[in-house]
């Protein structure tokens, strides 16, 4: 499978009920490449009446049992084969997703293949969903079933377009559900072109068990979540859309999975391996241009380190080459659209009214690149806490540095905000790293590296950084229902 993109436009499809289609009334929305603004797809903006379709044909498709009552061990083939066919699709997808959400190349590549292996990990998974026999009082047997959940919507961000769909597809198939996924209206190309390859590739997924409907987020979004028949909705997005979301799942009382923001916090103590640390920083808030839930947007440095680690991350980051992700030798690509960025470079602007001294950065990128949605990688010290960079999530390229003494302050410092996804310390102390990773409020903790995660480990965030868990065999929990069972002997 190949798609020719560059100056040539494709018209794309939704895949719904197994066969590729257009909307109910024909309509459709622009897909631009954000490093020049240049019109690259188009793909359907669905109606009410194709949502309906998507439901109803995911609901026939769980109820007809070829896949929730297949051999678990045979499920997990097909994830196999699944997980085969992203990898030898990784580069093509990678230019892609590149080209649509504008980052790296090689960011985007590495994204995919995580995903594969995240299938490759839940297929393993799909024949260990197991119950469990209880003792009960008298002449009794008692067990435990787990069941699959049933119809599942995916509402997927635009930051990691393929890679978190795929993160929680896997689970889901997994367990025997059917999958709806609604990519983001802005990055849709990539998952549509993944879905193309699992179909073209015919590795056994019974028709109807995966829909990917397109179009505005509100709408679909919105008809998804408080639909009577869907069973389970799973959203990575902001703190409002979650909210949204689960007010209107609410209405039929459906369960929800909800990744939603944050504001990682790097703890930087003066034992720490200050060079390697600021490796680390700028990865942790640079790559993707700073649009991830889990950056590492607030740095928190001991007093007697902070103008070494500060020196060293504008040292670093001016290292990094800025331009459209397909460039050669590229680190940091474009942010997603310049509506985006003008938000950000608001919320930047108005923190830097409310004090904090600009280090680097700070504006959108003019000259070759002013066509773009690029920005400069941002640095400001000297941020207090009350300061909306250390509070409030921009999801961009902004790092708000900020100063402590003790490790009681730094801690403090830390928990201090209404997010609480991951967090990172860096310390050679091994007592000082076991009290932090305890004691701070996030549902991640990282020592002496960030980010970094694995199929295998539980991506879950605390306070308003979202409800449940993705990856991991805890992942499970949420596509199956426990059913008791009793018998009297």
């Amino acid at each position: 499978m190949e798609w020719r993109m560059g100056n040539i436009m494709q018209a794309k499809k939704m895949w719904i009920a197994g066969e590729w289609c257009d909307s109910e009334d024909g309509a459709t929305a622009d897909v631009i490449d954000p490093s020049n603004g240049e019109l690259i797809a188009t793909t359907p903006k669905a109606t009410l009446g194709d949502v309906e379709r998507c439901v109803q044909a995911s609901k026939s498709a769980f109820n007809d049992s070829s896949w929730r009552k297949m051999d678990p061990a045979q499920r997990g083939r097909i994830m196999q084969k699944i997980a085969a066919v992203t990898y030898a699709e990784a580069k093509n997808l990678a230019k892609i997703e590149s080209q649509n959400n504008g980052k790296t190349f090689r960011e985007a590549l590495s994204e995919i293949r995580y995903g594969a292996w995240t299938f490759e990990y839940f297929s393993g998974l799909s024949d260990k969903i197991e119950g469990s026999t209880i003792p009960v009082p008298g002449d009794r047997f008692n067990y435990s079933l787990r069941q699959p959940l049933g119809v599942t919507a995916h509402i997927v961000p635009w930051n990691f377009p393929l890679q978190l769909a795929l993160r929680s597809f896997a689970p889901a198939l997994a367990a025997g559900c059917t999958i709806i996924a609604k990519p983001a209206s802005w990055t849709p190309l990539s998952l549509i072109a993944w879905a193309e390859a699992i179909e073209a590739a015919d590795v056994g997924l019974p028709s109807g068990i995966l829909q990917v409907i397109t179009g505005s987020g509100g709408l679909i979004g919105d008809a998804l979540a408080g639909h009577k028949d869907v069973d389970g909705i799973v959203l990575t997005g902001g703190v409002p859309t979650g909210k949204a979301v689960m007010a209107k799942a609410s209405e039929n009382l459906t369960p929800v999975t909800l990744e939603l923001g944050g504001k990682g916090a790097n703890i930087v103590f003066q034992d720490a391996n200050i060079r390697y640390a600021a490796k680390a920083v700028c990865f942790g808030i640079f790559m993707n241009a700073g649009q991830m839930c889990w950056a590492g947007s607030r740095l928190l440095v001991h007093e007697d380190v902070h103008d070494e680690l500060v020196e060293a991350i504008v040292t670093e980051i001016a290292k990094w080459p800025i331009g459209p992700g397909m460039s050669e030798g590229v680190r940091m690509g474009s942010l997603v659209h310049q509506t985006h960025r003008a938000e950000v470079l608001e919320k930047l602007n108005l923190g830097l009214s409310q004090g904090g001294k600009l280090v680097i950065g700070g504006n959108a990128i003019s000259g070759d690149l002013e066509s773009g949605a690029f920005m400069e990688p941002t640095v400001v010290t000297d941020v207090s806490t009350d300061n909306l960079l250390f509070q409030e999530e921009l999801f961009g390229p902004v790092l708000a540095v900020t100063k402590f003494s003790t490790e009681e302050e730094a801690m403090a410092m830390a928990n201090d905000s209404d997010f609480g996804l991951l967090n990172g310390v860096w310390t050679t102390d091994l007592s000082r790293a076991h009290r932090f990773a305890r004691d701070l409020e996030s549902g991640m903790v990282s020592i002496n590296e960030y980010p970094v995660t694995f199929p295998q480990t539980a991506f879950t965030g605390w306070k308003q950084s979202g409800i449940g868990v993705e990856q991991s065999k805890d992942a499970l929990n949420f596509y199956t229902k426990v059913k008791s069972v009793n018998i009297k002997l």
